[in-house]
């Protein structure tokens, strides 16, 4: 079964857009797991632009299903997430003048930090996935970090137009998966994915979890998030039962 994980940042991003206290992020986590979302990401950047330290507090301590932790591997939020805890960190790169972020993680080009830090958040009973582009040197390099888990970078797949470079790119998370998952680690898929182009990354039966946030929480300012969320649960299943 696939499951969904939503990304809350843009429902902090709104908020501090006018510097108050509304949109709640929590609320909308809390929205999000009555549709039947399987966990909630957000990602605490070092520029602190959207979700903050409080946030992160009270959604530890809110959330009932999974809490993903997006950061860079900065020492300063390291130890955020040694403290509280979640279940699972994704490691990102992250720079200040993106607006999004833009590409997947050099992890086999610094194996030793990514390795210490891998160790350090096992130690902690946390566990460990890296958002990477689907190329197998890059899995690799998970493998001897000792991840649990990559999450594959859809963006490249999400933003283009041409069906012949679409199909390129498609079959490129499609034999990266395959890849990932004979290595042993658990594979999800994240970045621009959107209610029609998850239909084809549904056929592929090797990823296990969608991390998505942009989209959703679009289409619940129209509709509200509890609504929006069941649309892609019903997507994503609906494209999967097709396949059999």
């Amino acid at each position: 079964m696939i499951t969904l994980n939503v990304n809350i940042d843009h429902v902090a991003t709104i908020r501090q857009a006018r510097g108050g206290t509304e949109p709640e992020p929590a609320t909308a986590a809390v929205l999000a797991e009555l549709a039947g979302a399987s966990g909630i990401v957000c990602h605490l950047r070092e520029d602190r632009r959207h979700i903050n330290d409080r946030d992160v507090q009270i959604l530890r301590q809110l959330i009932q299903t999974k809490m993903d932790l997006e950061m860079a591997a900065t020492k300063e939020i390291i130890g955020i997430a040694h403290k509280i805890k979640p279940e699972l960190v994704t490691i990102v790169p992250e720079k200040r003048q993106e607006l999004t972020t833009e590409s997947g993680l050099d992890v086999a080009g610094n194996l030793l930090k990514y390795k210490e830090l891998t160790e350090g958040m096992h130690d902690n009973k946390i566990e460990v996935s890296f958002f990477v582009e689907p190329d197998e040197s890059q899995i690799e390099a998970c493998v001897e970090c000792g991840a649990d888990m990559v999450e594959l970078h859809t963006g490249v797949y999400a933003n283009l137009k041409d069906e012949a470079l679409l199909n390129v790119e498609y079959n490129k998370i499609k034999n990266a998966s395959v890849f990932a998952a004979s290595s042993g680690l658990k594979v999800a898929a994240g970045h621009g994915i959107n209610y029609y182009n998850i239909k084809p990354l549904c056929k592929i039966p090797q990823i296990q979890e969608f991390s998505i946030g942009h989209s959703i929480m679009s289409r619940a300012i129209i509709v509200g998030i509890e609504r929006a969320v069941k649309e892609m649960i019903e997507t994503i299943n609906t494209s999967v039962l097709l396949l059999k």
